[in-house]
């Protein structure tokens, strides 16, 4: 029987600006993001909805968590298959459409730039990016393709 995880965190509102949410404009988006252990997290809406842009937005929080755990899941699968990163760096990125009351992320790219030890673990570097989608656990919670784009190179 498979193990349950679970996870919990804190949002609280913190953009009452005296007469709550009267009218659309007449509240921030500002909140807080926190769980036991962690520094809090400043969030609010895209600046599009009314959002502060210097704070962090769902949007970006959730490209961030897919990420995260694709780079978690290829970390382990080059460490049991001898491959040895040695730099990661990620310029992730989303597309989202909105119509009619909603709206939805279309695709989400991750664009890796992985440095290895060694030329001879490349051609592997570059194939364990399959299995870590399939480690994925954020990806394998999502409705929409989150496809790989990434370059490796030998450090120097």
């Amino acid at each position: 029987m498979p193990k349950p995880h679970t996870y919990a965190v804190r949002v609280t509102w913190t953009g009452n600006l005296g007469t709550g949410t009267d009218t659309y404009k007449s509240y921030e988006r500002a909140h807080e993001i926190t769980a036991e252990g962690v520094p809090p997290i400043l969030g609010s809406a895209d600046p599009t909805f009314r959002g502060d842009p210097s704070r962090w937005n769902p949007e970006q929080l959730l490209l961030a968590a897919l990420s995260q755990c694709h780079m978690m899941s290829y970390f382990h699968q080059c460490a049991v298959n001898g491959v040895v990163v040695t730099s990661y760096v990620d310029d992730a990125a989303g597309t989202m459409v909105v119509a009619g009351g909603g709206g939805h992320f279309t695709e989400v790219v991750l664009r890796p730039r992985i440095e290895i030890a060694e030329e001879s673990m490349r051609e592997r570097a570059l194939a364990l990016h399959g299995p870590a989608q399939q480690g994925c656990f954020i990806a394998a919670s999502v409705n929409f393709p989150v496809h790989h784009e990434p370059t490796v190179t030998v450090r120097a």
